[in-house]
């Protein structure tokens, strides 16, 4: 495309659905940044970097036309999600009650099990919501109803995106019981089949084989074991264990082609299929954008038009937030759209260039396909996880062509098996030695080298920017698009420089939950903070999403020797804490007392949940137990979000 062309075309194509789909996407994101997070002025930034390319060289009439789609689409986005946000806090207070509800939904630990109810009543009133239920039996299975009676609290607001699982599913209640009575069934065949299809795999195929399939199947992966979930993790795969747009693409296509005899009308038993899936296993926002977008390929392909992705997409992302607007806060939500955003944007681009470089056709399709998901999606695993895999492209090379057969084969041999009950365990002797041989390599292999210890921070509006700007989609000269590729690696270097490399002052970044975590950082020390109800597996995942040693932990807890213990395996070289405990601890070099100093950083603790950090002119109070506050320039408490703050000589900023 030469450069008068270039000048004289649009630099997109006009798309309203694309605008609607962004309007919606930055009403949700600016409500829950405000109301949860804090707004920043970097959460504009990606808006500023795409508005002036989907704007020139429009006619006025075209720009006024988009600016109405975005601006009444952000406007539903923010109605919609503060609704949803006004109705979870709404419904019954804590207290004591004999519930009653469904269970749709289950995970078995070692010798209890969690579930979630829905259909809930409270002492016999009709409440709306799910319910969390701990339960010290494995009996139950969804589809069950059941009662009984307990102390129910009310979940909390997400503190962050880190914490959100229960705000995005609607889960407002959480209980713990000793015993329940079944209730008659509900008429819910759906539930009744997960049910069976969980039965039949413990029965007949047993061990961690009948959880690896429970989970390829229905995308509950709770009970698979934990150190295999790490490695597949760390491998790049876990996508094969969640209900995304693979396996209804997978399902999709085969009853496509079984039903190809049937000509354009295939497209009707292959969509019926996949929304039945899709509702027996949840259903996950991944598998209803993959459905939504399979029916927009059906009505396209049934009246001639050729399908266009980023409409399609776009369509996805309006129908699943006009409804579901808190799935906003998902990662599966984030990672899914990120993929097909990536796919489109690059995948054609690549594989035209991997062309020239005589690479083969399947090679350049896979590779391209690959990359394209993985620019988009980098900064998305950064921030949601704290590392990115380096061995994801190329497992993925050797399990994405192996999952068709595999999820098609193991499907199949389930449902033989729940048609002829005595002849089941026959049935899945196959897919229960390949799941055995996958268990096998998986704990044979380390996948422990992946891309982490840095903060991401707001690198990742940069990278998505520059996403925008170097694809072919948006129309600019090819001088232009290197500059921009030049300015915006240029750009990412000095904001990863910025986000991790101290210079002078002080940082203190917090991550608030249930429990408090902060890192306090000078030129000559580092010293984490530890509080009430912070399990090691959070420490390792915040101090993952940093950069630098661990010079100390310091324990800010009523239950000390819980809280020290998880501080002692953080790889602190000290740890802190107010009073001498019996703490048992042999290696760690435990430290007790009032008042101490690393570097040039003073703390004092007030209680054991309160501590004043003192450095270059400024006071900080760490608060975790809701005490009267003490005279402070900053007071980091429970609740306060995610935040970075920079301290020196009286100043504090926040970013």
């Amino acid at each position: 495309m030469n450069g008068d062309s270039v000048r004289r075309e649009p630099r997109v194509n006009f798309r309203p659905l694309l605008f609607a789909a962004l309007g919606i996407s930055f009403g949700i994101f600016l409500y829950l940044r405000i109301r949860f997070g804090g707004f920043l002025p970097s959460d504009l930034l990606f808006l500023i970097c795409l508005l002036p390319l989907c704007v020139l060289p429009f006619s006025k009439r075209r720009i006024i036309a988009l600016m109405c789609v975005f601006l009444v689409f952000a406007a539903a986005g923010t109605a919609g999600i503060h609704i949803y946000t006004q109705n979870y806090l709404s419904g019954k207070a804590a207290g004591k009650y004999t519930v009653e509800g469904t269970v749709t939904l289950v995970c078995i630990g070692n010798g209890y099990m969690e579930a979630e109810l829905d259909g809930l009543t409270f002492d016999g009133e009709a409440a709306a919501g799910k319910l969390s239920l701990t339960v010290t039996t494995e009996t139950l299975r969804p589809g069950n109803r059941i009662s009984f009676s307990a102390n129910v609290r009310r979940a909390s607001l997400p503190a962050g995106t880190d914490d959100a699982y229960d705000f995005v599913n609607d889960i407002r209640y959480v209980a713990a019981a000793d015993g329940f009575e079944q209730r008659e069934r509900e008429f819910r065949p759906l539930l009744w089949l997960n049910a069976k299809l969980f039965d039949t795999l413990k029965d007949k195929m047993g061990g961690e084989e009948s959880d690896i399939s429970y989970a390829l199947l229905t995308g509950n992966a709770r009970m698979v074991d934990g150190g295999f979930m790490s490695a597949v993790r760390s491998g790049g795969i876990a996508h094969i264990f969640a209900v995304s747009g693979l396996h209804i693409g997978i399902l999709y296509g085969a009853v496509l082609l079984l039903c190809r005899f049937m000509k354009k009308f295939a497209a009707i038993p292959a969509i019926a299929v996949s929304a039945l899936y899709c509702a027996l296993c949840g259903p996950t926002v991944s598998a209803l954008r993959a459905l939504i977008m399979c029916a927009a390929l059906s009505v396209n392909s049934a009246v001639g038009r050729k399908a266009d992705m980023l409409n399609s997409v776009s369509l996805a992302g309006v129908a699943v937030l006009l409804f579901l607007p808190a799935q906003w806060l998902s990662v599966g939500f984030r990672l899914s759209f990120g993929a097909c955003i990536g796919l489109a944007l690059f995948s054609g681009m690549l594989s035209r260039g991997m062309k020239r470089a005589h690479i083969p056709r399947f090679l350049r399709e896979y590779l391209s396909a690959s990359l394209s998901v993985q620019l988009f999606t980098f900064p998305i695993l950064m921030e949601a996880f704290g590392y990115f895999s380096v061995w994801g492209i190329g497992l993925n090379l050797i399990i994405v062509p192996l999952l068709p057969f595999a999820f098609l084969t193991l499907l199949l041999c389930v449902l033989a098996a729940l048609v002829i009950p005595p002849a089941g365990i026959f049935f899945l002797i196959f897919p229960k030695g390949l799941f055995a041989v996958l268990l096998f390599l998986f704990a044979a292999a380390d996948f422990g080298w992946v891309l982490t210890g840095f903060a991401f921070g707001s690198v990742g509006v940069v990278w998505l920017s520059a996403c925008i700007y170097t694809t072919e989609r948006v129309r600019l000269r090819s001088f232009v698009r290197g500059a921009a590729a030049c300015a915006a690696a240029v750009l990412i270097a000095l904001c990863l420089i910025a986000e991790n490399c101290l210079f002078g002052g002080v940082t203190v970044d917090v991550a608030s939950g249930e429990g408090m975590l902060a890192l306090v950082r000078c030129e000559d020390a580092s010293v984490l903070i530890v509080g009430d109800n912070v399990s090691l597996r959070e420490c390792e995942d915040f101090l993952d999403r940093r950069t630098g040693r661990i010079d100390a932990a310091v324990v800010l807890s009523e239950e000390q020797i819980k809280t020290l213990n998880i501080a002692a395996f953080t790889g602190a070289e000290r740890v802190f804490c107010m009073r001498e405990k019996a703490d048992g601890l042999r290696e760690t070099d435990v430290i007790y007392g009032k008042s101490f100093e690393i570097g040039e950083l003073k703390f004092s603790f007030g209680t054991d949940q309160t501590l004043m950090l003192y450095v270059r002119g400024n006071a900080v109070l760490f608060d975790v137990g809701g005490f009267s506050k003490l005279p402070a320039d900053l007071s980091v408490e429970l609740g306060c979000g995610t935040l970075k703050y920079f301290l020196g000589y009286g100043i504090i900023f926040s970013v």
